[in-house]
C-alpha cells in the first residue's frame, strides 16, 4: 500500500508539471510550437545525461548478475510486447502514433523518481537498464514508424547521441572508469530535468487543443486501456512464467523495477518524436495526458497485482 501511495504522489506531481506547460501557453507567454525546441533538448541532451550518469556505479560481480537479470527481463518484455502490439495494430487498424503510444512506456520520466522514492537511489541503475533497452527500440522501430521512413538508416541510428550514450555508459561501467566528480554532478543535474521538461512540452501542446475533444474522444480512452491495462497484464504473465524471479535473491525487487517501467503512461518521447519528424504530436499529447491522468489509479493497482502474483 505504501508503494501505491508513493506512485500516486509522483504521478500527481507530473500532472502538475503538465499544467504548468498548459498555463504558460494560455497566458500568452509562449506558443505551443515553441515546445519543439524543448523536445530536441530532451531527446538529444537530457536523456543521454541520464543514461551515462546511471552507469557511474561501482563494478562488482554481484551487480553484474543483477544487471543481467534485469537486462534479460527487459529484452523479453520488449520483444514479446512488440510482436503483440504489432498484431493488435493490424487487427484494430491502429495508426503509427497509437501503436507507438501503446508500446512505448514513459519509463524515462517516471522510473528514476519512482525507484528513488520507493527503493532508494542505489536501485535507479536497474531502471536505466530498461530505459537503455527501450531506447534501442525507440531509435530503431519507433523512429522508423513515426518518421514514416521507408527503411532504417543504420548509420544514423548507430551514430545517434542516445545510442552512443548507452554504449558509453556500458563501457564506462565494465571498464570501471569513473568520470570526474564535477562532470558526474553536471550530468546528474541536467538529467534531473527530464521529468519537468517532458511534461511541460506535453502541457504546451495540450494548451492549443480543445480539452473537450480530448476527454470526449472514445479512441483515446481505448488506447489508454491498451497501454495501462492490457500491456501490464501481458507483461506480468510473461515475468511470472519466465521464472526469472528465482534467478537472484532480490529477484522480486529487481523485476518490480522492470514492471514499474512497463506500467507507466505512454512515452512523452513519442510526442517529442512526432514534433521532430512531423507526425501528429497533438494526438500523441492527448494520449500522453489521458494515460498520465488514469495511471494515478492503474499503476498502484498493477503494483498490488504484482505483489499478489509474484
Amino acid at each position: 500500500m505504501e508503494i501505491s501511495i508513493l506512485l500516486m504522489k509522483q504521478i500527481a506531481e507530473l500532472f502538475l508539471m503538465i499544467l504548468m506547460g498548459y498555463i504558460v501557453v494560455k497566458a500568452g507567454l509562449l506558443k505551443g510550437d515553441d515546445s519543439k525546441v524543448i523536445s530536441k533538448i530532451v531527446l538529444y541532451l537530457i536523456i543521454p545525461c541520464v543514461i551515462i550518469n546511471a552507469f557511474q556505479v561501482d563494478y562488482t560481480s554481484e551487480k553484474v548478475k543483477e544487471l543481467l537479470l534485469v537486462f534479460a527481463a527487459s529484452v523479453l518484455l520488449q520483444v514479446v510486447l512488440l510482436a503483440a502490439v504489432w498484431a493488435v495494430g493490424k487487427i484494430l487498424h491502429l495508426n503509427e502514433v497509437e501503436t507507438a503510444s501503446i508500446y512505448y512506456s514513459n519509463s524515462g520520466n517516471l522510473i528514476v523518481p519512482i525507484v528513488t522514492f520507493i527503493l532508494g537511489k542505489e536501485w535507479v541503475l536497474y531502471g536505466c537498464v530498461f530505459m537503455s533497452v527501450q531506447l534501442v527500440f525507440i531509435w530503431t522501430h519507433g523512429k522508423n514508424i513515426l518518421s514514416r521512413e521507408g527503411k532504417m538508416d543504420w548509420r544514423k541510428i548507430v551514430l545517434n547521441v542516445n545510442m552512443i550514450s548507452v554504449f558509453a555508459g556500458v563501457v564506462l561501467f565494465f571498464t570501471k572508469i569513473r568520470l570526474p566528480e564535477i562532470l558526474n554532478q553536471t550530468l546528474s543535474s541536467v538529467g534531473s530535468m527530464i521529468g519537468p521538461a517532458s511534461m511541460i512540452v506535453t502541457g504546451m501542446l495540450i494548451a492549443e487543443m480543445s480539452l473537450k475533444k480530448i476527454f470526449t474522444n472514445g479512441r483515446v480512452y481505448f488506447i489508454s486501456f491498451l497501454r495501462l491495462i492490457v500491456v501490464p497484464v501481458i507483461s506480468l504473465i510473461l515475468l511470472k512464467i519466465s521464472g526469472l524471479v528465482s534467478g537472484h535473491p532480490d529477484g522480486k525487487k529487481l523485476l518490480l523495477i522492470v514492471f514499474l517501467a512497463v506500467i507507466t503512461p505512454s512515452a512523452s518521447t513519442v510526442t517529442q518524436m512526432c514534433q521532430v519528424y512531423g507526425n501528429d504530436s497533438k494526438y500523441a499529447s492527448a494520449i500522453n495526458v489521458m494515460t498520465t491522468l488514469l495511471s494515478i489509479i492503474t499503476m498502484p493497482l498493477m503494483v498490488l497485482l504484482y505483489q499478489t502474483v509474484m
